[in-house]
């Protein structure tokens, strides 16, 4: 069972910067599909929508409303999984959650076999 451990979160302002960790309790090295998620609050519906994700062949595909601003990776040694945030939006306020699914991706968050908990991530204006 790989656990999944997000750290990071924070509150900042409009155009500043983030980076979160997703921490697993395994070796996941290039077997696993690894992702970020975002849910927005409440007044947005609680949406999930996919951030950026890292395929188990290291192909990296991003949400066209962070590409630019966001960058993923990972490091296999030290079983860690990042999310640099950069340029960051009021747009951007919602619970990160880290996903890790054995090779292919699947297309939705609940389709993976592992989740983490979610950190917060604030965005004033």
């Amino acid at each position: 069972q790989v656990q999944l451990v997000e750290s990071g979160g924070g509150s900042v302002q409009s155009g500043g910067s983030l980076r979160l960790s997703c921490a697993a309790s395994e070796n996941f090295a290039s077997r696993y599909c690894m992702a970020w998620y975002r849910q927005y609050p409440l007044e947005r519906e609680g949406v999930r929508e996919g951030v950026a994700v890292i395929d188990s062949d290291g192909t990296i595909t991003y949400n066209n409303a962070v590409k630019g601003r966001f960058t993923i990776s990972k490091d296999n040694a030290k079983n860690t999984l990042y999310l640099q945030m950069n340029s960051l939006k009021p747009e951007d306020t919602a619970v990160y959650i880290c996903a890790a699914h054995l090779d292919i991706c699947p297309t939705s968050l609940r389709n993976y076999k592992y989740r983490g908990q979610g950190t917060q991530v604030t965005v004033s204006s």
